[in-house]
C-alpha cells in the first residue's frame, strides 16, 4: 500500500484520477508523470508495468474508501470493536457512505467501475480486484451477523448487490439525473434489513 504523502501515493492517486477522467485507455506512465508534475520516468520507477500501475491505483482507491468515517463505524460494529449495532444506525451510516460515493467522491467511484470492467478482461487484475473487494464483502457479512442474521453470507450478498446497483445507476444509469437522497437510501436500507432479518423488535 502506498504510504500517505509519498511519491508512490501521488502516483496512485493521479493514476486513479486519470482513469476517472479518460478511462483506462488514457492511462500511461507518461500521462501520470505529466499530470502529477513529476520528472519523466518517475511513474515507471514505482510501477514498472501498466498492470502494477493499475493495481496501485486500485489499492489506493480501496484504502481511501475504507478510511471513510461511515465505513469505519460500520466495520467496527461488525467486528464487535464498536457499540452493538442497531438497524437504524447501520442504515444511516450505509446511506451516508453510498451518497458520498456518488456525490463528493463521484470521480473515484467512476474509476472503480472502469477498473471493474477491466477486471472482466484481465485475469491478473481480476485477482487483485476480487481480493480487495473481499474486504468490503467480509465487512458486510460481519455486520449482518452482528444484527442477528441467520444467513449472513447470503444476506451480505443481497446488500452488496443492491449497493453496487444503486451506485452504478446513480453514476451512469438512467437514474443519474435524479439519484436517491440520503433519506431515501436510509429508508430503503431499513426495508431491506427488515425483509432479510424480519421485523425489528426495537422499532
Amino acid at each position: 500500500m502506498p504510504q500517505s504523502g509519498t511519491r508512490a501515493e501521488l502516483i496512485a492517486r493521479t493514476a486513479l484520477e486519470l482513469i476517472a477522467a479518460r478511462g483506462l485507455r488514457g492511462l500511461t506512465h507518461r500521462a501520470v508523470d505529466e499530470a502529477a508534475g513529476l520528472p519523466a520516468g518517475s511513474t515507471s520507477y514505482h510501477a514498472r508495468t501498466r498492470a502494477r500501475l493499475i493495481e496501485a491505483a486500485l489499492t489506493w482507491l480501496v484504502d481511501q474508501e475504507e478510511s471513510e468515517p461511515s465505513l469505519r463505524s460500520l466495520r467496527a460494529s461488525g467486528t464487535g470493536a464498536g457499540d452493538a449495532p442497531d438497524r437504524a444506525t447501520v442504515a444511516s451510516l450505509g446511506a451516508d457512505f453510498l451518497h458520498t460515493a456518488y456525490t463528493r467522491d463521484r470521480a473515484r467511484s467512476l474509476a472503480r467501475f472502469e477498473l471493474a470492467l477491466e477486471a472482466g478482461r484481465s485475469p491478473e487484475l481480476r485477482e487483485v480486484y476480487d481480493r480487495l473487494g473481499l474486504r468490503f464483502r467480509r465487512m458486510i457479512t460481519g455486520l449482518v451477523a452482528a444484527l442477528g442474521s441467520a444467513e449472513p453470507e447470503r444476506h451480505a450478498r443481497v446488500l452488496a448487490h443492491w449497493s453496487e446497483g444503486v451506485l452504478f445507476d446513480a453514476l451512469a444509469g438512467a437514474g443519474s439525473a435524479s439519484p436517491p437522497s440520503p433519506e431515501e437510501l436510509r429508508a430503503t436500507i431499513l426495508t431491506l434489513l427488515d425483509g432479510l432479518l424480519g421485523a425489528d423488535p426495537h422499532r
